[in-house]
């Protein structure tokens, strides 16, 4: 058995320190614990009063996973706990949970048909409405607890709720939140050129990664990693975060600056489309984009033009070599594909062979 590497006894002073930094932390988190009936949730869902914001995923379930969902409901297994924001006004945004909430809606209110159960197969084909009176008041006197973040909660708390309780999520839901929670100029550009045609032309992504706003993902990757990392700590969502945000306030601070980022943005694709054959696929018939090989194309590509802006329009020789290169491989595998070293590496590999070093 290996032995355990010695780590020396933690100091006073670092003690001290961890034991600050959870007293300043916790002081974002206030919360209280609630718990609605069914019918009350479809109610505020149909009123209004749960609001489902921005970055939230359009309604994405499909039949099958809405009636396993009502099914799960119906037998009593434990639901998960639903989150929400306390806003100013009294109303309660989702944080997690406007999925499951929208099928109840949809279900006790609406004309959402069961389809093919495993469980409860004789209850296949049923709406709610066509059920026995008895049965429906069960259902909706059926509770779910919630955990309701109050109103003084700040944006990064936020965040970092949907972030920990969504932990194996895509990390595209933390997209999602940003547009959110991050709403401004620097915020609405990144939406702007997430949808330009010759961008998405380019970038290919699967249905359900447009729906979970992939492209806005690459977009603010782009922008946070080409203007230096600064700060990075192998999170790309926190660094990314702070990114947006801190460009917001420039952005409102100095509107001109949205040109400038604009034309950075509309420059690196025009330059990509004309150097890289397949964009950011990796051959003709992709229907991908790869993160780390977006990163190292796209961040790659500025780089070098920041560095030799003449390149722009430079006959540049054929990057098939090198870019189906064992080493390029390497550089845009998965492997600690975050660490600022390997986020470095394979900019850094891109920018060289574009330059000619």
């Amino acid at each position: 058995m290996k032995k355990q590497k010695e780590v020396a006894a933690k100091t006073d002073a670092e003690i001290t320190l961890a034991e600050a930094q959870i007293v300043e932390l916790s002081k974002r988190i206030e919360f209280y614990l609630t718990e609605y009936s069914v019918e009350l949730l479809a109610g505020k869902m149909s009123k209004g009063e749960f609001v489902v914001p921005n970055y939230q995923r359009a309604y994405t379930w499909e039949e099958d996973r809405k009636s396993r969902f009502i099914e799960s409901l119906l037998l009593g297994l434990p639901i998960p706990f639903l989150f929400f924001w306390e806003m100013p006004d009294g109303k309660l945004e989702i944080v997690d949970g406007s999925q499951r909430l929208r099928s109840i809606e949809e279900f006790v209110l609406g004309d959402l048909r069961l389809g093919e159960l495993d469980g409860l197969t004789a209850l296949s084909g049923f709406k709610f409405s066509e059920l026995p009176e008895s049965r429906q008041r069960k259902i909706n006197n059926r509770s779910i607890r919630g955990i309701v973040l109050n109103e003084h909660a700040d944006e990064q708390a936020r965040f970092d709720m949907f972030e920990r309780i969504n932990t194996g999520s895509k990390i595209a839901n933390k997209a999602e939140v940003r547009r959110g929670a991050l709403a401004g100029p620097f915020m609405d550009l990144i939406v702007e050129l997430a949808v330009a045609p010759k961008f998405e032309a380019l970038a290919p992504v699967s249905k359900k990664e447009l729906d979970e706003r992939e492209r806005e993902e690459l977009v603010a990757r782009f922008f946070a990693y080409s203007d230096g990392l600064e700060g990075y700590k192998d999170r790309p969502s926190e660094f990314i975060f702070n990114y947006v945000k801190q460009m917001n306030v420039r952005a409102t601070e100095d509107p001109a600056q949205l040109d400038q980022y604009r034309a950075h943005f509309t420059e690196t694709i025009d330059f990509i489309e004309r150097v890289f054959p397949h964009g950011f696929r990796r051959n003709a018939n992709g229907r991908a984009t790869p993160r780390a090989r977006f990163e190292a194309i796209a961040i790659g590509s500025r780089l070098a033009l920041n560095e030799r802006p003449a390149l722009a329009k430079e006959a540049i020789a054929d990057v098939h070599p090198w870019l189906t290169s064992e080493e390029f491989t390497r550089v845009t595998g998965s492997d600690g594909a975050n660490a600022i070293a390997r986020l470095r590496e394979r900019t850094g590999f891109v920018r060289d062979k574009l330059l000619g070093a």
